[in-house]
């Protein structure tokens, strides 16, 4: 058994209490047990939730199984260095089959491959989704529990809001630290006031009451702390690990799972050059992503019969929607204006567009910070930009397996832009931010737009399929429901199969209104309540 460290958790502020997780953690990895009670695979913004829940009975022996590496890394750490971790060996960087919506182009999916999953690379925004959506996962659950006005109970309960008070919307004291950590300047007034002068309402906080509503803009808050990142892993299992009954695994490669029938019995994982297969008492929860999670279960045999028939993969249960619905939110490249004066620290800013009870576009407002210049080196030096995106797509794509070796690739057929209608309000998401950054409010802050140039209406399709991609929101490949094409249930159970749930963006019956991070730890928390998490054994 390799006892090498390396991949274990840095030491925090806490040197004794980081020792204490080093020695622990050695002893444990050393000596792994032969069977679980829970086995959780990936260590994303919903499985980091689930396994401390379920490390919080002392009498459950848990083992949390991560793909990438350790996050002691300054471009971790450090949440404005996070576009720096994108395409490294930290991120899948899934690539998408040619799409013939998008002029058979390719794209690249960015997903967290290391402790914290997507938690540990992304920009942090913090975003509840909107309330129509919570109430569609309600509806096609059948379970209360969904809902709008639970959901928002148990944000309030988990939250630790640094922000204005308000009661009915935000919590205080709670385990998720969220603030407003953005640059301060006149910029600010002046973009709401831009925003304003185009018919869009302010409001002081997008978690608030702005979530419920038709549209608006407010600043974007974020999971930091002195620009430090907080990922759901080093808020939830981090502080967890000194104890005996959590196991955490780093470069542990989930392979497959393991059935008796239709339960799950056990699951076998790579790590280094060694294949383990650990059995399972309770339940195995995956938490692999809207991409990993369908292809594991392809690849153990749950899926539709003829998808896994063309492999020769024998089929456990035909579920013929694993790997179907997929959505994802779908951006342009920013828009770009050149900036007058001194530039202010990183400012963001959002806007929604009504179309019918949900908004439909988003713009973030930002300076052009190095991190984001290594994403597109050819961006000036200095400016201010907008990224138009699209956030409730009409159109959906597959994920296929393409054989029965665990490292064949995904075959990801994205499908962004197969509706026209997607097409129409990216061009529309175009206009209303010229129309922004154009205004008079932001005259005295913003020279001429230096990229992509004013394109006529006529050519605006062309340019949109030639440029959009996806904003790196996957979900929906696994999703709760109840009609034929569902794959769990409303506890996340996965229809057919005993022992197994699925806890991550791939449930989501639709790809929710804003970053997909903070409903993903919602979902990690329904998942371990679901699973007994806090009841003593």
């Amino acid at each position: 058994m390799n006892t090498s460290n390396q991949n274990l958790p840095p030491a925090g502020p806490d040197n004794n209490f980081a020792d204490r997780v080093r020695l622990n953690q050695q002893k444990l990895t050393s000596e792994l047990k032969p069977h679980y009670d829970f086995i959780v695979c990936g260590s994303g913004s919903s499985g980091s939730v689930v396994a401390r829940r379920l490390a919080e009975n002392p009498s459950m022996q848990v083992l949390l199984l991560e793909a990438g590496g350790h996050d002691d890394l300054p471009s971790i750490t450090d949440a404005l260095q996070w576009a720096s971790n994108i395409r490294t060996e930290r991120d899948w960087s899934f690539q998408t089959r040619p799409n013939p919506h998008l002029n058979g182009r390719t794209d690249s999916i960015a997903a967290g491959k290391v402790l914290g999953g997507g938690s540990s690379i992304n920009a942090l925004a913090w975003a509840r989704g909107h309330r129509s959506d919570w109430d569609y996962f309600a509806a096609e659950a059948g379970d209360s529990d969904w809902n709008w006005r639970s959901v928002l109970n148990l944000y309030r309960e988990l939250e630790d809001w640094q922000g204005t008070p308000d009661p009915d919307y935000r919590g205080t004291g709670g385990l998720l630290y969220v603030k407003q950590e953005i640059g301060t300047g006149p910029i600010i007034p002046a973009m709401f006031e831009a925003t304003r002068s185009v018919g869009i309402p302010t409001f002081d906080s997008i978690n608030g009451r702005m979530m419920e509503g038709p549209g608006g803009c407010s600043l974007t808050e974020f999971r930091t702390r002195n620009h430090q990142r907080l990922s759901a892993f080093r808020t939830y299992t981090f502080p967890y690990m000194d104890r005996p009954n959590l196991t955490v695994l780093s470069s542990a490669f989930v392979t497959r799972l393991i059935f008796e029938g239709k339960r799950v019995s056990a699951v076998e994982f790579v790590r280094g050059d060694k294949v383990h297969r650990l059995n399972v008492g309770v339940e195995v929860v995956l938490s692999l992503g809207a991409i990993n999670t369908p292809k594991l279960l392809m690849q153990s045999g749950i899926g539709d019969e003829t998808e896994l028939g063309r492999f020769g993969i024998p089929v456990v249960e035909h579920l013929p929607g694993v790997g179907r619905n997929f959505q994802d939110h779908v951006a342009l490249p920013p828009i770009v204006w050149e900036f007058q004066g001194d530039q202010p620290e990183a400012v963001f800013h959002w806007f929604w567009k009504t179309e019918g009870d949900t908004p439909n576009l988003q713009t973030t407002q930002a300076p052009i910070l190095s991190g984001i210049r290594r994403m597109n080196p050819n961006l000036p030096a200095s400016g201010w930009l907008m990224l138009p995106a699209l956030i409730r797509t009409k159109s959906q794509g597959r994920i296929h397996v393409t054989g029965t070796d665990p490292l064949d690739p995904p075959d990801i057929e994205a499908n962004l832009l197969a509706h026209p209608d997607d097409v129409k309000a990216l061009g529309d998401a175009m206009e209303i931010c010229r129309d922004i950054g154009n205004s008079a409010a932001l005259r005295p802050f913003l020279k001429q737009e230096v990229s992509p140039g004013k394109i006529k209406r006529s050519a605006m399709e062309m340019f949109i399929r030639d440029n959009a991609m996806s904003w790196w929101h996957q979900s929906g490949t696994a999703k709760m429901g109840r009609d034929a094409l569902s794959v769990v249930d409303s506890k996340l159970k996965v229809y057919g199969i005993r022992n197994l749930r699925i806890a991550d963006a791939s449930i989501m019956p639709r790809v929710v209104s804003g970053n997909t991070m903070a409903p993903c730890i919602i979902i990690g928390e329904r998942a371990a309540s679901a699973c007994g998490a806090g009841k003593q054994a």
